[in-house]
């Protein structure tokens, strides 16, 4: 998902001493278009494009459709004008979720010590692993390898001795690639890099950057630390100095909890219908709680996203008793949206997420034995079903007899942080 500046020089040849390189970031290469094209080989090598068919962003891309300047979170309709010979594929968010659980585990045969940052990308610390499998740069292309093998798609890896650069480095490895910076040559990498490849350098920071004459990792550090601390604060200013030094301090946190779970859908046209946005609403609770149940967490609050069609924004959230289970997610989302005004005009957007959450394993949760139990029992049959047959073999019968007016034209995004879409 690493999607900051990038600069064709910081892709050469850094060195081969990996030795004080512990640290991997592993990459998918544009994960969902890639999943899509394993069951349509006769599309490799075209422009395809994962996502809605008018409305809504772009999810993925393959590189044919970012030749012509196709991203993740672009707008469909102006994907579509940059590139109208592309191939748009409607996501399915459990094949996804599914073949990441393949890369995960083979990541996990590599040591324990990892840190999955979203459904497509993780850090690894591969110190304790030297004995068994080599050099992290050997590790690296092990991993690489295996995963081709096991899952059919890519993933392109980032050697270094810390997070921050590592990530940067898998970016510069994209596609299908590995790229080592040793550690000393981090400082001469990071020094080729627009500012704005710093982690929390976005438009708005560059642009103050920038009207004091800094556009680059270099000049940033040249301009040392009193100047940053005036120009954007002291916290962010002294932040950014020690990343444009390679300091990063931060180590790889196996089993890091999530702070949430989320789907969001975009019409293909506006809807003020009630009925028909309580079924989205139900939808959404039951993606939510799969996901939940997948990762073995609960949730404690339910937030609600709505788009108005003039695009402003608004979301509300409440707290529940700990749960896994849609009912109980849909339950809350509802009663936010019916204290929420739905215009003539209509909704553009509708989005559920499930927050503050814990493990499963360590949280009480009431009246497993009751109402709720009998409800958990039979969406986790659902779980099953799914992962066997598709996203769509099974689910609630209200959903079926809505189907037409939720599932035709909508673009649904699921995600969990940091942030939804694929944009690797």
């Amino acid at each position: 998902m690493s999607k900051g500046p990038r600069n064709p020089a910081a892709r050469r040849d850094w060195g081969d001493d990996d030795a004080g390189c512990a640290v991997l970031h592993v990459d998918m290469d544009a994960f969902f278009a890639a999943v899509e094209l394993r069951s349509r080989p006769e599309l490799h090598g075209r422009p395809v494009i994962v996502g809605g068919a008018h409305r809504g962003v772009v999810l993925s891309a393959t590189y044919e459709a970012r030749a012509f300047g196709v991203h993740a979170a672009m707008p469909m309709a102006r994907a579509r004008a940059l590139c109208p010979t592309a191939v748009v594929i409607p996501p399915d968010h459990a094949s996804y979720v599914r073949v990441s659980g393949q890369v995960m585990a083979v990541l996990a045969e590599v040591t324990p010590v990892l840190e999955k940052v979203s459904i497509d990308e993780a850090f690894l610390d591969v110190a304790g692993a030297r004995r068994r499998l080599g050099t992290p740069t050997e590790i690296g292309h092990v991993i690489r390898e295996r995963v081709r093998r096991e899952t059919g798609v890519s993933a392109s890896v980032g050697v270094a001795a810390t997070k921050f650069v590592a990530k940067l480095a898998s970016a510069h490895a994209k596609p299908d690639g590995l790229l080592l910076v040793p550690q000393e040559a981090t400082v001469p990498f990071l020094h080729t890099l627009p500012v704005g490849a710093l982690a929390g350098v976005g438009d708005k920071t560059r642009e103050t950057l920038h009207r004091h004459g800094i556009d680059t990792v270099a000049e940033l550090a040249a301009h040392g630390p009193r100047t940053l601390h005036r120009v954007v604060g002291v916290a962010a200013g002294q932040r950014l100095y020690d990343l444009a030094r390679g300091i990063d301090p931060r180590p790889v946190q196996p089993g890091r909890v999530e702070k949430s779970v989320g789907t969001e859908t975009t019409f293909a046209d506006d809807i003020a219908d009630r009925a028909t946005l309580a079924a989205v609403l139900l939808d959404a609770a039951h993606r939510c709680a799969a996901r939940l149940r997948a990762d073995g967490m609960l949730a404690r609050t339910v937030a609600l996203k709505v788009r108005y069609a003039d695009f402003t924004t608004i979301q509300r959230s409440r707290g529940i008793d700990a749960t896994d289970v849609a009912h109980d997610l849909f339950r809350a989302a509802r009663d936010l949206l019916d204290a929420v005004d739905v215009p003539p005009s209509g909704l553009r957007l509708l989005g559920v997420r499930a927050e503050n959450l814990s493990p499963a394993r360590t949280t009480g949760v009431q009246d497993q034995l009751g109402a709720t139990g009998a409800r958990r029992g039979a969406e986790a049959a659902m779980d099953g079903i799914r992962a066997r047959y598709g996203d769509r073999a099974l689910g609630p019968a209200s959903l079926l007899r809505a189907g037409e007016a939720v599932r035709p034209g909508a673009v649904d995004r699921s995600a969990s942080p940091p942030g939804p879409g694929d944009l690797s």
